[in-house]
């Protein structure tokens, strides 16, 4: 276990630096200039460059990424240009909201995919099946931010049961702010949970499909003991590495539901940061969201060896 380990940590730390590379990267070679924004149109040249010494973007671009990097490393991520705040305290506020949400999403979508792939899979080429993948696809084809409006519609201005929009603020009571955070949870959970669904399925199918099974029938088990005592586990590895995937992809595609429902989260201050181009905030919000994809693939990695112990010995 210990080598399997080295390994995947070694690659979750090139990953980490190619990443910073590419973010960076990309940031240094789009058009504009952030102190001339900042500044106006209208602005004194040798203001803007005095603005532009004082932010520090006058230095080589090899010195301010090193900056940078050992500015994360330490928990610095510097001032942002627009806010004039430590970045680290904006993006602290922000996840307060951002991955509370995200964690919602992720517990509607396993509940929802696992009890319609298990339901699905055990009425195979019956009209429970059917029925079930059929909502599936239809779920699959449903972009969330407009399944995000058709929810404002129904149970904000029609029924008047939520909402529709803000967050009340975890001061105002636990209760209070997870009814913010249900509307937005569930239009990013129907998306993920009809594709996680349908790969449920497939995985159990295959694996009902193998000797052991019929061997485990054979001895007088029946279909329920031998779905939940041998089936399962033995399927959950795509599943396991589906569930990681689209946990990273609710943090990171947060943006523009928030945006849809006017939530003060990470997605949204991205989204603001990029109108104001500061640059300081973008690249430290993609980098985090970045970093939070790798970590989670580090965990599907290592549940591998934990459900399945061969992938650890091949790996080696």
């Amino acid at each position: 276990m210990g080598p399997f380990l080295l390994k995947r940590f070694a690659t979750l730390l090139a990953t980490l630096v190619g990443a910073s590379l590419v973010i960076f990267l990309v940031l240094e070679i789009l058009p504009g200039d952030a102190a001339q924004i900042l500044m106006g149109p209208d602005a004194a040249p040798e203001a803007v460059q005095a603005l532009a010494v004082k932010l520090g973007l006058d230095a080589p671009p090899l010195a301010r990424y090193w900056q940078w990097v050992s500015g994360m490393a330490l928990g610095d991520l510097g001032i942002s240009y627009s806010y004039s705040t430590p970045v680290l305290d904006l993006v602290l506020e922000r996840l307060a909201l951002t991955v509370p949400l995200a964690l919602m999403a992720m517990l509607l979508t396993s509940a929802l995919a696992l009890v319609a792939g298990i339901y699905a899979a055990s009425h195979h080429n019956r009209i429970g099946d059917v029925g079930t993948m059929g909502l599936a696809q239809i779920g699959i084809a449903i972009p969330n931010f407009w399944f995000a409006i058709l929810l404002i519609l129904l149970f904000s201005v029609q029924l008047q049961w939520f909402s529709a929009g803000g967050f009340a603020g975890w001061d105002d009571g636990l209760m209070q702010g997870l009814k913010s955070l249900l509307l937005p949870a569930i239009s990013l959970a129907v998306v993920q949970a009809a594709i996680l669904a349908r790969i449920t399925r497939s995985a159990l199918l295959e694996v009902l499909r193998e000797d052991f099974v019929r061997t485990a029938r054979a001895k007088g088990l029946s279909q329920r003991a031998t779905l939940w005592g041998h089936v399962l586990r033995n399927a959950m590895i795509p599943v396991v590495t589906v569930m990681g995937l689209q946990f990273a992809n609710l943090l990171a595609g947060t943006i523009v539901v928030e945006n849809v429902f006017y939530l003060p989260g990470l997605g949204r201050l991205i989204f603001q940061a990029i109108s104001n181009r500061d640059l300081i905030v973008v690249r430290n919000c993609v980098m985090l969201l970045a970093a939070m994809v790798i970590m989670v693939n580090f965990v599907v990695d290592v549940l591998y060896a934990v459900i399945d112990p061969r992938v650890k010995v091949s790996d080696i």
